[in-house]
């Protein structure tokens, strides 16, 4: 007779660190889905439901559905296209200062050595343990002439997050070989020419993370707009959606507020998509060879 052998204390071993590996994977995937998934769930679910059902927000499926109703009457009377233009009037050269100005100083910060840089950079990153002061800045802008402006609302976007830049260029320029401006420089390359043909594509992954983490904050951002601009013709669109509510126009339509909320993240969502892809096409053609 043949005796059955039982399993080794080992081979037992071996499974269970084998079955948690996917565990633990599945276990943050479901947690992220509720997390996420949900609230996510509730604006979308909420957006296409009749007034009637729309009065208490659930996560229940609409009884009827009135999604285009919603979405034209919010188009019609939220003011989208005013709130997008000022949006983009504002955050579009935000971010472009804030990668261009970064990238600079980062390159500097990266390259130079002693004791006043290493200062400069101490204090460049600053910000980002040491909150604005909101009355400061109202004060600093009327003095200058540009509180309730957008070059104003510009200024304090540009100010906040170039810490944020700098801190993430800095590193990155850290690990490329200096060797490959040392070439250019020797073929007769300018300082100017190094950084743009050199130094800034290959920073294209992180000024994608960058461009993702700037417009995401400034896109959404209420709290600063309100005090720098102040609402009217040149409120953006998290703003003019406060003006909205608080006029009492949108009094207990929740289905018109989460189909704004809609139209106001649809272009954030397109960034982050497309700035997805530059990120993985960036770390493999920008790879140093």
């Amino acid at each position: 007779m043949t005796a059955v052998l039982a399993p080794r204390p080992a081979a037992a071993a071996r499974r269970r660190p084998h079955l948690s590996r996917f565990a633990r994977p599945v276990t943050v995937l479901v947690i992220a889905a509720l997390t996420i998934g949900v609230p996510l769930w509730l604006v979308a679910a909420t957006s296409v439901k009749p007034q009637a059902e729309a009065i208490k927000p659930n996560l229940s499926l609409p009884h009827h559905m009135q999604a285009a109703e919603n979405y034209q009457q919010t188009f019609d009377q939220g003011k989208i296209v005013q709130g997008f233009v000022n949006s983009l009037l504002v955050v579009v050269p935000s971010v472009f200062l804030v990668l261009l100005l970064g990238a600079g100083a980062a390159w500097v910060f990266a390259r130079r050595k002693g004791r006043l840089v290493n200062t400069m950079y101490a204090l460049s990153i600053s910000g980002l343990l040491l909150p604005p002061a909101v009355i400061t800045i109202v004060m600093e802008l009327r003095q200058l002439g540009l509180a309730g402006t957008q070059p104003g609302m510009i200024a304090v976007y540009s100010g906040m997050y170039l810490s944020t830049s700098i801190f993430f260029m800095t590193g990155f320029i850290r690990s490329l070989p200096e060797e490959l401006e040392e070439a250019a420089r020797m073929d007769g390359a300018s300082p100017l020419r190094v950084f743009f043909q050199i130094i800034l594509p290959l920073l294209r992954p992180v000024i994608a993370t960058a461009t993702i983490m700037v417009m995401l904050f400034a896109w959404s951002d209420i709290f600063y707009a309100f005090f720098v601009l102040g609402g009217g013709s040149k409120a953006t669109l998290p703003l003019n959606l406060y003006q909205i509510a608080n006029a009492q126009l949108y009094l207990n339509n929740w289905h018109l507020i989460f189909a704004y909320v809609v139209m106001m993240s649809l272009p954030m969502v397109l960034v982050f998509v497309v700035a997805q892809r530059r990120i993985v096409s960036g770390i493999t053609s920008g790879a140093v060879k």
